[in-house]
């Protein structure tokens, strides 16, 4: 449709609503206000009007400010004080009056009992700018939180996005839509709700259109969810606790699953230990660390696939064990390379020193193999420390645990 005849059509430029829930109450504590054009003929979402560049930034702003506007006068005879607002702004926009006219349009609903602390600023990453700082500050002086968006999908400012120090990282989970993405796909993921924790912003995993979605944005640190598998834009407001039975009964689902993967987790973990404390015990004596390996090796086939020591610094103090087709074979290029550069390495060390016990490491993909695997490793003695790469096969048949 041309943006003239929206332009020319005001009236039916209006607000929807899509509600964002909690996990902490399983309730809805704000929506996102996305803009339609409705008419007799048609119905239309505004988005890519907004984003056209091709249309005068006057003539987006205007339609902004009307979607803006009459959806402030909904949310104003609510009668909900504690409810968010997330409105979407491209940057450059934004900055074309040094944001004073966003602002304007926010302070002229507290009248109506509209706060600054209501509204969330939501910026799509790839329109965060060098220069765009301080306007962030100035909005925040007021109260106004700041969600940065589409970080899943377009994340290429992750300095910038720790820069402006967002309250909200919205992660897209739009091409997360089944459990058979890839391990790297998840752990890209993964890393980003570990950016959120480090920065101290929230988490809100949108376009959300599945379980499977929902439980994994549930077990990433996801603390607002939103998306069509929970309720579609309307264009009036919801009960809060609409889906609160619904939410409660799958997220309890969830928690029963990942304590019953945590489980098999500390259950491995244990029966790991003890065979192995078992093996060193029955081995140790007169032997040599390559002798010791060998040993080990004979009663790791089908568990193990690389085995070796390192001391307390990091640095191997023997060759690699490894396991290729049906047997044993020693890699002595390793010998005396340092590992103390891998993340936990030293911190791991210390646990197993203090703990006098084994312990298993989150899953992760080896560089060599390219296989998803965990490593057990174990305390020989206050300086020595023996590295068991586990092989994927073997914790294919724990379950979850791959």
């Amino acid at each position: 449709m041309d943006a003239l005849d929206i332009l020319t059509d005001l009236e039916n430029v209006v607000p929807l609503f899509q509600p964002i829930f909690n996990a902490e109450e399983h309730k809805i504590i704000g929506y996102e206000i996305l803009g339609r054009y409705v008419s007799e003929k048609e119905e239309l979402s505004l988005g890519s009007f907004f984003q056209d560049e091709m249309i005068p930034e006057e003539y987006r702003i205007e339609v902004e400010n009307v979607v803006f506007s009459k959806a402030m006068e909904v949310a104003s005879c609510s009668g909900e004080q504690d409810l968010l607002w997330f409105v979407n702004r491209e940057a450059g926009l934004l900055m074309m009056d040094d944001g004073e006219g966003f602002l304007q349009s926010i302070l002229s609903f507290q009248g109506k009992g509209i706060r600054p602390e209501n509204i969330v600023l939501e910026i799509s990453d790839r329109h965060v700018q060098n220069h765009i700082e301080h306007l962030i500050n100035y909005y925040k002086s007021y109260g106004i939180k700041i969600a940065v968006g589409k970080v899943g999908s377009e994340s290429s400012y992750l300095n910038r996005i720790a820069g402006i120090e967002p309250d909200i990282l919205k992660i897209d989970m739009s091409s997360l839509r089944s459990n058979n993405s890839g391990p790297a796909y998840l752990d890209v993921l993964h890393s980003l709700s570990i950016l959120a924790r480090k920065i101290g912003a929230a988490i809100l995993f949108e376009n959300i259109e599945t379980p499977y979605q929902l439980q994994f944005a549930w077990k990433n640190g996801g603390r607002f969810y939103q998306g069509f598998y929970l309720k579609k834009p309307q264009t009036d407001l919801l009960e809060k606790d609409i889906l609160k039975e619904k939410l409660k009964a799958e997220i309890h689902g969830f928690i029963l699953s990942e304590k019953k993967r945590l489980q098999s987790y500390y259950d491995l973990r244990v029966e790991l230990n003890s065979k192995f404390q078992d093996l060193i015990n029955r081995n140790k004596k007169g032997h040599s660390s390559n002798e010791l390996l060998k040993a080990l090796g004979e009663s790791m086939d089908g568990i193990a696939f690389r085995m070796y020591i390192c001391d307390e610094d990091g640095f191997q103090l023997s060759p690699n064990l490894y396991k290729t087709d049906d047997e044993w074979i020693i890699q002595p290029k390793y010998e005396n390379k340092n590992w103390s550069w891998r993340p936990y390495f030293l911190e791991n060390i210390i646990r197993m020193r203090s703990g006098k016990k084994g312990i298993l490491s989150d899953r992760y993909s080896d560089i060599e193999t390219g296989e998803v695997i965990r490593t057990f490793s174990l305390p020989l003695n206050d300086k020595e420390f023996l590295f068991v790469d586990l092989s994927a096969s073997y914790l294919h048949k724990r379950e979850g645990l791959f």
